[in-house]
């Protein structure tokens, strides 16, 4: 089973891999590559770009892009079917049962115009707990204001994905729901009791602690780690390992957010020593790149261990568009 060393996922600069690029792709061999707009033209682009990506590096590794609907989605029309935003398509239905069908077969849809196209993993279920304070950066992305229906939307989002050949990556561990700043801005604190954070946002990711792949956030828990966020917190890291129970492969959430502080090695260092097995850099800035490589180095053993079961977890019959659509 091919597997990239290094402990990084990295974007790059344009709708094309530059010659730059690809040399330092060839040379890190990064586990996998994140898309986002500036790299979304049309089908035909995209098929060539992800293709050039896995030809850098020589095997099928990993792309990720962030396609939940609503804003936050990097392949949009004319090409692309627009989406409303989570939280209002699951308050619309009317019911949790409806809900349901509709996000999965949502997800469906989405992953087979992924697959089309080369990209293989999405950014997707949004775990977070929605709460009256939540960042409106966020809070429309949620599926719910109460664990046990994000759980139950979450799990049918992971599975409409999965059905059309696309791996889930579930975020933000271990729940975003009560932050109040935009992290891409601000470090939040959450002064919640560890009683509530078990009862409400920890409950999401417990319930899909199955999946294969995960990203943390960049929130300070006060009652567990004050001096931290958890992407860098190894007290966090441990809590979503052992008592979240998550074993697949823990990436950070993108370490240009500004929540954090320090220079990009430092960020980069502090992340994986905390027990990320990935560090994560989207903005495809070349010398930034060279600079998370050096830092995260090559994946440790077990992080070895868990991309090798992501990659064994990749689905090898999946829904084609026209099945995912016709499937209501």
């Amino acid at each position: 089973m091919s597997l990239g060393r290094g402990a990084a996922i990295f974007g790059c600069a344009g709708p094309e891999l530059l010659d730059t690029e690809r040399a330092f792709f060839r040379e890190a061999d990064p586990f996998g590559f994140i898309l986002f707009a500036r790299n979304i033209e049309t089908p035909e682009q995209v098929s060539r770009l992800t293709s050039s990506l896995r030809e850098a590096v020589g095997r099928e590794a990993p792309i990720l892009v962030d396609q939940e609907g609503g804003r936050v989605q990097r392949l949009r029309a004319p090409h692309w079917r627009e989406w409303e935003p989570p939280l209002d398509t699951v308050l619309a239905a009317g019911s949790l049962d409806a809900a349901t069908r509709q996000m999965r077969r949502r997800m469906a849809v989405i992953g087979a115009e992924l697959r089309a196209v080369g990209i293989d993993a999405d950014c997707a279920p949004v775990g977070d707990v929605a709460r009256p304070g939540t960042h409106p950066f966020l809070r429309n992305r949620c599926y719910g204001t109460d664990p046990e229906t994000v759980a139950r939307i979450g799990r049918a989002v992971a599975d409409g994905l999965v059905e059309a050949g696309v791996l889930p990556v579930m975020k933000h561990l271990p729940g975003h729901g009560l932050s109040h700043l935009d992290t891409h801005l601000d470090l939040p604190t959450v002064d919640a009791s560890l009683e509530e954070l078990r009862a409400v946002d920890f409950m999401p990711f417990r319930a899909l602690n199955d999946l294969p792949m995960a990203m943390t956030a960049h929130l300070v828990f006060a009652a567990l780690d004050p001096g931290r966020p958890a992407t860098q917190s190894p007290v966090m890291i441990d809590l979503i390992r052992n008592e979240i129970g998550f074993q697949g492969l823990l990436m950070s959430d993108d370490l240009n957010m500004q929540a954090l502080q320090g220079t990009l090695a430092e960020r980069t260092a502090r992340s994986i020593a905390a027990g990320c097995d990935i560090a994560l850099h989207c903005k495809g800035d070349l010398a930034e790149m060279q600079a998370v490589a050096a830092a995260a180095g090559e994946m440790a053993p077990e992080a070895q261990a868990r991309a090798r079961r992501v990659i064994a977890a990749r689905p090898t019959a999946f829904l084609s568009l026209a099945e995912a659509l016709a499937d209501g």
